[in-house]
């Protein structure tokens, strides 16, 4: 079983105004099998928590722990992270032109398993796994996510999910900008790659429309860089009944 320990993580950015605080003080625990949603307000500091994990260089690990079953995954580099097991589902998913879908997953498979995949098998996954997510297989051959809608590089990220078959995958807002059909289709990948290699889930969301389709075992509310309220599903619900401003200064503003 795989087990993403977050200790007491403090994360800092560099601004022209000076360096300014992010996360102050997360504490989190991901076991395999197990699916975690993180909610909060716009500017909470639910990306910066997903980009950190993954090792993204603009923030700055003022103190803390990130581990994954034990190594110190903030020893890491972003490659290696990776190998060991962490997913990122961007929620802005970025363009390589000059490098086609199925070039860029093999490669990206290979570099994972530390071997090339069987043409036979893999061409067969690739395919099957486009055809589950309503994937025109012309789309193996397109430069990765360029000229793509925010639907299809949602789609092109769970399908990278399902085919590298990772520990641990971090969701960062994958709910965003996508129709409700296509965000019953994203949804129905990842509980797929859940339910045949028990992946553990890191689900940040504003909304709680997603929750609809994937199941939280535990919901976290973050404000202001921390965990202020942990429960289970019927946390969401109540988020979706009275929103964040709850957990606000009465004369804070509203961000979105």
């Amino acid at each position: 079983m795989a087990v993403l320990e977050i200790r007491d993580l403090f994360v800092t950015v560099e601004t022209d105004e000076g360096t300014i605080p992010i996360l102050n003080g997360v504490n989190l625990t991901v076991a395999s099998g197990e699916t975690h949603a993180i909610m909060g307000p716009n500017g909470s500091g639910k990306s910066t928590l997903a980009a950190t994990i993954a090792g993204h260089p603009k923030y700055e690990v003022a103190s803390g722990t990130i581990t994954l079953d034990g190594e110190d995954v903030l020893e890491m580099g972003v490659d290696e992270r990776a190998r060991a097991g962490l997913f990122l589902a961007m929620q802005y998913p970025v363009e390589i032109p000059g490098v086609s879908v199925t070039n860029f997953l093999r490669t990206a498979k290979t570099a994972i398993d530390g071997e090339a995949p069987a043409i036979r098998t893999w061409a067969k996954d690739v395919r099957e796994g486009m055809q589950n997510l309503r994937m025109d297989e012309k789309f193996a051959q397109r430069n990765v996510n360029e000229g793509f809608s925010g639907g299809e590089k949602k789609r092109h990220e769970i399908l990278q999910l399902e085919l590298l078959k990772p520990k641990l995958a971090i969701l960062d807002e994958t709910d965003s900008g996508l129709d409700v059909d296509a965000l019953k289709v994203v949804s129905e990948g990842v509980n797929r790659a859940k339910d045949t290699t028990d992946l553990g889930v890191l689900l940040i969301t504003h909304y709680t429309r997603i929750l609809r389709y994937i199941k939280p075992d535990f919901v976290h509310v973050m404000v202001e860089g921390k965990i202020v309220e942990e429960g289970g599903p019927e946390l969401a619900e109540r988020l979706e009944e009275s929103g964040y401003e709850g957990y606000l200064p009465e004369d804070a503003p509203l961000q979105g």
